[in-house]
């Protein structure tokens, strides 16, 4: 039966980083000021605070495309517009910016595709991911954060971290109400992600 929900669970992940049509198929994403060593992510929500650590050994070109864009304000004001308890939450979509949208949450993305970077860093409770649609190389912005442990997506997905605080937050999220599609019943919001030194993180 666990199989039967984790290969379901994996459908939808498919169909939530599908690539809209209108996007461009350039493989290139913009360019993005230098990063920065020791950095990590603050992703605030409505839920509180997570932050997550980067392994730059592992997905660096995705790494520095998940740094720029939220260095654009990119992510302000998305959501987690698909939640599945002991499975996943994921967001970055642009288009759930917009509750008039909301039929189409799931499709949008910055209007290029990144080259995946799978690499050994299994898929574990904390780990971020890129989402994507059934072409390996079809990721942009959308990304998902494990709540179980679905190492089946190992070497599928491309891990590129993990969080280091706000485990709470995620269980919070994860664990909210939803309604068909997986979207939560309340709010999910992504309010900002930002980049900090990590030993300004205590």
């Amino acid at each position: 039966m666990k199989t039967m929900s984790f290969i379901g669970a994996l459908g939808l992940l498919l169909a939530a980083g599908a690539v809209s049509a209108q996007e461009t198929k350039t493989n290139t994403p913009p360019a993005s000021a230098m990063s920065t060593p020791n950095e990590v992510a603050v992703i605030k929500t409505t839920e509180g605070d997570m932050v997550v650590e980067f392994w730059t050994d592992a997905a660096p070109k995705t790494i520095e495309n998940f740094k720029g864009l939220a260095k654009k304000g990119y992510y302000d004001g998305t959501c987690f517009h698909r939640v599945i308890k002991g499975f996943m939450i994921q967001g970055g979509d642009p288009l759930t910016k917009d509750a008039a949208k909301e039929d189409a949450w799931g499709t949008g993305g910055p209007g290029y595709m990144i080259k995946a970077e799978f690499n050994d860093h299994s898929h574990q409770r904390g780990v971020l991911s890129m989402a994507r649609s059934n072409n390996p190389d079809s990721a942009g912005s959308q990304f998902f954060i494990c709540h179980g442990t679905p190492t089946f997506l190992d070497h599928q997905y491309t891990t590129f971290g993990k969080l280091i605080k706000g485990d709470d937050v995620l269980e919070k999220i994860a664990t909210t109400p939803t309604h068909p599609q997986d979207r939560p019943d309340k709010r999910m919001g992504i309010l900002s992600i930002t980049l900090v030194p990590r030993d300004s993180v205590k």
